[in-house]
């Protein structure tokens, strides 16, 4: 495979989903303020590798803490149906933990 990126549509064909992403984060400069991001990427469920890897690298080159993560992940299946899966990620200093809401 070559290194162009594939398109959305590929994606969805290849078994990939949308998965959004909402990381609540404490400010590096105010410990007591809560902040939001948002993350969107093609990526395959159960596993999320690609939010994984996006914890990951926040959790050693970005100074906020993560206080929670919470995502969604739609997979378009036909003309018309979506699938779609809803969790939260808990961030502890012991590590994270996923749960699934249906």
């Amino acid at each position: 495979m070559t290194d162009e990126k594939l398109s959305g549509a590929q994606l969805l064909l290849m078994g990939h989903g949308l998965t959004t992403a909402k990381f609540f984060y404490y400010m590096p400069d105010y410990r007591h303020v809560l902040n939001e991001y948002i993350w969107q990427e093609y990526d395959t469920a159960p596993d999320h590798p690609e939010l994984f890897k996006f914890i990951e690298f926040w959790q050693k080159t970005i100074d906020g803490v993560l206080n929670s993560v919470s995502f969604t992940h739609q997979k378009k299946l036909m003309s018309g149906e979506w699938v779609q899966q809803v969790g939260v990620f808990n961030i502890t200093g012991s590590g994270i933990s996923q749960k699934i809401l249906h």
